[in-house]
């Protein structure tokens, strides 16, 4: 593996990392929602990576093959009142937990800073060893 591949499979992690990041980000902002855009209860939605290989034998990166929706059935509260109760008197929210959200922001953050760092120390590196050659 080239020193130049390190940037190849960080940028990768880094981008697929950065699209965790809206998610999840997408998904805490919708933890009280009652609906979504098209009328229908927000569901919470998780980002599935996918191994990419490059052209380097032996290298590989990451991308973002699909994002899912989480099918669990979201929390039922009784209020009779608000506009979108069934008619049982039951409204249906998200079914986002916004404690495994935080957990997964946390996860994404962490592995984007470190792929950072990843690519700043390749960058140093050569960096170092263009000086030992003047």
């Amino acid at each position: 593996m080239s020193m130049f591949s390190i940037f190849n499979v960080s940028g990768s992690a880094i981008s697929s990392q950065a699209q965790r990041l809206n998610v999840v980000a997408s998904n805490l902002a919708n933890v009280d929602a009652v609906a979504g855009p098209d009328g229908q209860t927000y569901k919470a939605r998780q980002v599935v990576f996918q191994t990419v290989p490059f052209g380097d034998a032996g290298s590989a990166g990451v991308k973002v093959q699909t994002i899912t929706e989480n099918e669990t059935p979201g929390r039922r509260v009784f209020n009779p009142q608000h506009p979108s109760a069934d008619a049982e008197g039951y409204v249906t929210h998200s079914n986002v937990n916004p404690v495994e959200e935080m957990v997964n922001m946390i996860s994404a953050s962490r592995s984007y800073q470190n792929n950072v760092e990843v690519m700043n120390t390749a960058k140093q590196l050569l960096l170092k060893t263009l000086q030992m050659g003047q």
